[in-house]
């Protein structure tokens, strides 16, 4: 057993050695990292870290933090309903409107792929353009408006479905479904842009090598052929598609109002911004942000596993 123990250590010891070496000989790859790395140190890692820590204090900006240990996060699952309120929304919003919408803009791109180029372009922009448009919710406002003159209620009542307007953003059994709608509109963002750039990159002989060795249709040729060459650019989307999912908030806040009724629209990051910005309680809201955080790392993690089995 002795013996087993120090030839572990000396082979430490020498991958060490190996890996000093190694980065001896590198040094100018390094530097030329180093800039990059600085500023993920600084804007990524750091702001986690110092979350987690605040995350097990009580810290309102005004005076030091105290530690409170777990206490945080026991009145945040056991103690606070309208967190538990939040949390309901916010997967029922990112377990509908995000393989929706990530299906979507996978099925978009893969229809727009097959146009002519010019052709190509206009539809890209077209579906891209309401991902960026800032006026989005004023559109949805209108269109939902609790009046008469709000576009919905009034084609309703003129169909006779309706005899008096619905308040649309003031109603709780509607106030979530009309968010992810607005939400899926919103939904052909950045994942819809990498699915086109994955497409594109895709070597056409391939396909051509696929029909020859037995691929009979568009199906098979999409499961073996395309998808397999796009498990990054699906990565990417799947990443980006459960960011805007779980952290949906404007939309929520904008539509409905800030406090909704009833919190019907409360989501976690709404749920977050209150006591991070409107009570300044830091210590609360990083506690909430660091759950959130552990949620989306698994959720991540889940997706990896599912796509690594793509085209197998």
């Amino acid at each position: 057993m002795k013996e087993y123990i120090q030839k572990y250590f000396a082979l430490r010891k020498h991958n060490f050695q190996v890996g000093l070496k190694k980065a001896a000989r590198s040094k100018n790859c390094y530097l030329f990292l180093l800039p990059y790395a600085v500023l993920f140190i600084l804007f990524y890692i750091l702001p986690v870290g110092t979350s987690i820590f605040f995350s097990f204090t009580y810290y309102n900006i005004l005076e030091a933090p105290r530690f409170l240990g777990l206490d945080n996060y026991i009145n945040l699952i056991l103690q606070d309903d309208i967190f538990l309120i939040g949390v309901k929304n916010t997967f029922l919003i990112a377990v509908i409107t995000g393989p929706i919408g990530y299906l979507g803009s996978f099925l978009f791109a893969w229809l727009i792929n097959e146009l002519p180029r010019w052709l190509r372009t206009i539809a890209v922009v077209v579906f891209y353009a309401p991902s960026i448009a800032g006026n989005v919710f004023a559109i949805f406002s209108v269109f939902f408006r609790g009046d008469v003159y709000g576009y919905v209620n009034a084609a309703l009542m003129n169909m006779g479905i309706i005899n008096e307007p619905i308040l649309w953003l003031i109603n709780p059994d509607w106030m979530l479904p009309i968010c992810m709608l607005v939400i899926l509109w919103m939904s052909l963002g950045a994942g819809f842009l990498s699915f086109v750039a994955g497409l594109q990159g895709v070597d056409k002989s391939q396909y051509e090598a696929a029909y020859v060795d037995g691929i009979k249709n568009r199906w098979q040729e999409l499961w073996y052929i395309t998808l397999p060459n796009m498990k990054p650019m699906l990565l990417f989307g799947a990443v980006m598609a459960i960011t805007n999912s779980f952290g949906v908030c404007d939309v929520t806040m904008a539509l409905c109002g800030y406090p909704s009724t009833d919190y019907a629209a409360r989501t976690v990051v709404t749920h977050l911004f209150d006591y991070g910005f409107s009570r300044f309680e830091m210590g609360y809201a990083s506690a909430i942000a660091t759950m959130l955080f552990l949620v989306m790392i698994l959720c991540k993690k889940a997706i990896q596993s599912i796509l690594g089995r793509v085209g197998t």
